[in-house]
């Protein structure tokens, strides 16, 4: 069992399908298992608000202009640290979360073509300039992620969108990746879930020293 206080924060990103949920859940699994202490979370749906957000973006009526959509993540993203990531992290847990700020910034930035520098900044307002530790992307082909998906209910704003949008969603989370190679690990999606875990825990381990 650890002691004292860690707020290690590790972020899972990647593009629809990847795998993203089930390596959270196994991580959380594995550092508990380890004696620490975890709050797995998500985003959008992580707060109530969230929740709200996500039933909007869930609503197929809604022809939403990029800027509401950003917005409205940004505002379930505010919520959300304020309620649930940063009480986590102060009282010393690991918090490991399902999407966070760079999701705006490879979907709404390079995906939808907001300017990159107005992404960034209402990512820093919303999340008070916090940046995780630790930031893994799970990298598969569009096609595949997209084929794991179908048939879901309810897919929200950008899981109606076709596989060119998800394309320039992929390349960006490359293009964040190789402008901050202290943050990322970039893994490929398509190897086996055990083995994806252990090569995060390489990555993870001396972070909890």
């Amino acid at each position: 069992m650890t002691s004292g206080k860690i707020g290690l924060f590790i972020t899972l990103e990647g593009g629809e399908g990847s795998g993203k949920s089930t390596q959270a859940q196994d991580l959380k699994e594995l550092l508990e298992a380890k004696g620490f202490p975890v709050t797995l979370t998500r985003e959008p749906a992580g707060c109530p608000l969230g929740r709200h957000v996500r039933e909007l973006l869930s609503d197929p009526s809604l022809k939403l202009d990029p800027r509401s959509e950003l917005f409205l993540f940004e505002a379930a993203r505010a919520q959300h640290v304020a309620e649930v990531i940063r009480p986590a992290l102060e009282r010393g847990d690991i918090v490991i979360c399902d999407r966070f700020s760079d999701s705006s910034v490879a979907y709404q930035g390079y995906g939808r073509g907001l300017r990159l520098e107005d992404v960034r900044l209402a990512n820093s307002i919303a999340t008070r300039g916090l940046v995780p530790d630790l930031t893994v992307f799970l990298n598969v082909p569009v096609e595949t992620g997209l084929g794991r998906k179908a048939g879901e209910d309810a897919p929200d704003s950008i899981g109606r969108e076709q596989a060119p949008f998800h394309e320039r969603v992929r390349q960006g989370y490359l293009a964040m990746a190789a402008q901050e190679p202290n943050r990322f690990l970039v893994r490929d999606g398509m190897l086996a879930p055990e083995e994806i875990t252990r090569t995060i825990w390489r990555w993870l381990e001396p972070l909890l020293t």
